[in-house]
């Protein structure tokens, strides 16, 4: 298949004048615009092309929740966000009993699309699973159930390691006994550390850095900042993460979470190559307004395009697919649009190490999404096959 007549968006730039050939799910060539037939041609009239969008914090869609711990409900996760142009994912669980976090890890395991394996159930966008707690602060645990929070023993990180090739990411509170030891581990084995829900100093979160934590877990939102200890100012995991040039940023860019101002610091301290954006779409995402879901158990309300616990007091994800994030930091953000989708592409590959997609190059997975001039989601492709179109 040959995409032609589109403007390809590149880590650098935007390009026209080019098209892109796919064969075998991968993209085999990309070069000036030729003849090809008819029959062989996908004519993209004047629309943008970008490498499919990765979203590396998603816990649901349409009512369905991945603490459901089933095919279907992932199914059903994936198909909704396929339509905000998401081409990989990573289903994210809440704090809960381990038992409960192991048996989404079980079910994901006969999900993803492994070589030489074939299943009923393999869902191609699902790239593995961000555990999001038990590991956190009560100070700072947002909607997650504090009952359920707990300090990361060594048998408690040796459960969730056996399923160290399922776990892509691991949101942890630095400051939590045992936390510097459990960093250590999960980065050894190869699996993304994330500061998050955490009510640490900036030496503590300096201390999870020295352990291999690399991210933070949707900036701004449930994380420490800057803040007086005795009569000096001493900051927070916020000021650490915007300091500390190899730490990257989830942003949760749905204009709600974050403010304008605050997206804006956060793009001038990190720069395009230091944000990933994520939705952390709950369940309620795709759901009308005053909508009811459940988030573990707690009772939540889509309300003004955002999930909020149910009493008001929290929020409880977002309602957004990745387009809408692209979209928000464009408009509202001003930043380019190539840059904008470089955090929703090379990015979050590159932080869970995902080494065939999230670029337009060649060898790389044709995983693709075509975009509007208005940037409206038109078509979603996965390995060269439609998973969406307009």
């Amino acid at each position: 298949m040959i995409l032609t007549n589109a403007r390809l968006i590149f880590r650098d730039g935007i390009r026209e004048g080019l098209e892109l050939v796919v064969e075998k799910g991968r993209i085999r060539a990309i070069r000036e615009r030729s003849r090809a037939r008819a029959n062989e041609v996908l004519d993209l009239h004047g629309n943008y092309l970008a490498a499919g969008f990765i979203d590396l914090h998603v816990h649901g869609a349409l009512g369905r929740d991945s603490m459901e711990a089933s095919a279907e409900a992932f199914q059903a996760i994936c198909d909704y966000h396929a339509s905000g142009g998401t081409t990989s994912l990573l289903l994210t669980t809440a704090t809960a009993p381990l038992d409960r976090i192991t048996d989404v890890l079980n079910v994901v395991r006969d999900c993803i699309p492994r070589p030489a394996r074939r299943s009923s159930h393999t869902i191609s966008q699902i790239a593995g699973v961000h555990v999001e707690g038990p590991f956190i602060s009560k100070a700072k645990c947002g909607a997650q159930q504090a009952e359920f929070i707990q300090n990361p023993s060594r048998p408690s990180v040796q459960q969730l390691l056996h399923h160290s090739n399922v776990i892509k990411r691991v949101t942890i509170a630095p400051e939590l006994q045992g936390a510097l030891e459990a960093i250590e581990n999960f980065y050894t084995h190869g699996i993304s550390v994330s500061g998050g829900h955490s009510d640490a100093w900036d030496e503590e979160a300096a201390e999870g850095f020295a352990r291999g934590m690399r991210s933070v877990t949707h900036t701004f939102n449930c994380m420490s900042s800057a803040r007086r200890r005795g009569i000096y100012r001493v900051g927070g995991l916020l000021e650490f993460a915007l300091s500390e040039p190899q730490i990257g940023c989830e942003l949760i860019a749905d204009g709600r979470h974050v403010s304008g101002t605050l997206m804006k610091m956060l793009y001038h301290a990190k720069g395009p190559d230091g944000i990933c954006l994520v939705t952390d779409a709950s369940a309620g995402s795709g759901l009308p307004n005053g909508s009811h879901f459940s988030l573990f158990g707690k009772d939540c309300i889509v309300e003004d395009g955002v999930c909020l616990l149910a009493d008001r007091s929290a929020l409880a994800g977002s309602a957004s697919r990745m387009i809408d994030l692209v979209r928000t930091m464009v408009m509202e953000v001003n930043v380019p649009l190539h840059e904008a989708v470089v955090m929703a592409t090379e990015n979050p590959a590159r932080a869970i190490g995902l080494e065939t997609k999230g670029r337009l190059e060649v060898g790389a997975d044709a995983d693709l999404v075509v975009l509007s001039p208005e940037l409206e989601l038109v078509r979603t492709l996965a390995a060269g096959e439609e998973i969406w179109s307009h």
